[in-house]
């Protein structure tokens, strides 16, 4: 399969998820950048990072906001944090080494995994 093609469809796959969970860029895009095109965690981060800088979600954040399922005030406010945020998680993870970062991403996703399956 092309990279074209294999890109496109791991694209539409994480959409369906982002849609469907409101998943898609950590826990779809990094882990098949990773294992199918062979990138570095930096560069899967990177990459998935890049690739949101254009409205990826806003189709479906319409779709939401018109069942009436969107805070519009919170959302902004944390897109706020998130702008700086992000610049400092950034910062911090091109300091750290492929090996540590690739651990603290999956410690990450199983604390995620682990808080969702506990709680009510």
């Amino acid at each position: 399969m092309s990279v074209v093609l294999l890109s496109i469809l791991i694209g539409l796959v994480a959409g369906v998820f982002s849609g469907l969970l409101g998943i898609g860029g950590g826990l779809i895009l990094i882990p098949a950048l990773i294992l199918i095109f062979k990138m570095s965690q930096q560069t899967a981060q990177g990459t998935t990072l890049a690739l949101m800088v254009l409205p990826i979600g806003l189709l479906a954040a319409i779709t939401y906001y018109k069942s009436g399922n969107v805070n519009l005030v919170v959302g902004l406010l944390i897109a706020l944090g998130f702008f700086f945020g992000g610049l400092l998680g950034a910062n911090i993870a091109v300091s750290l080494s492929n090996d540590i970062l690739r651990k603290i991403f999956a410690a990450a996703l199983i604390l995620a995994g682990l808080y969702m399956i506990i709680t009510k």
